[in-house]
């Protein structure tokens, strides 16, 4: 188990990854935010959850907690270098989620509420899964402490 852990947590020592997680951390944090706290012009928990429910995603209040925390957190631990391969599967889901719930019948341009944004969010997170963190993160000090 120990070994599995510490090749989940392995990556090749290239700064590309990084330069991958730090911008998508940062959105990822910001819109996470906007739905959990109703920070830079968010609605919060409570308005997000409504706009969830009526769109059929329910119950709306757990499913803006879910996809908040997931953004939020899953932003922060990308910034890290913090189970990034793990966080990455999350974010990859929660994309597709939003792609297909929400942004799929508007077509591709961002200008229309297309798909595009999420599209490129999902790349990003799809990569990171098989890339890892890279350089500078959490992450290789873990596994350099676990190979020990």
């Amino acid at each position: 188990m120990k070994a599995l852990i510490a090749k989940t947590l392995t990556s090749a020592p290239s700064f590309a990854p990084l330069l991958l997680r730090l911008p998508i951390g940062i959105i990822l944090m910001a819109h996470g935010s906007q739905k959990l706290f109703g920070w830079f012009g968010g609605y919060g928990l409570e308005g997000t959850g409504q706009w969830m429910a009526s769109i059929g995603l329910t119950p709306g209040y757990l499913m803006a907690l879910m996809a908040g925390s997931s953004e939020f957190f899953g932003g922060l631990l990308l910034i890290i270098g913090l189970l990034t391969r793990l966080s990455s599967v999350v974010l990859s889901f929660t994309m597709v989620i939003a792609i297909l719930s929400v942004h799929i019948g508007n077509g591709l341009f961002l200008s229309n509420n297309g798909y595009e944004f999420g599209l490129a969010l999902l790349a990003a997170t799809a990569s990171l899964v098989f890339s890892g963190a890279g350089r500078l993160a959490v992450d290789n000090i873990i596994a350099r402490r676990l190979d020990k």
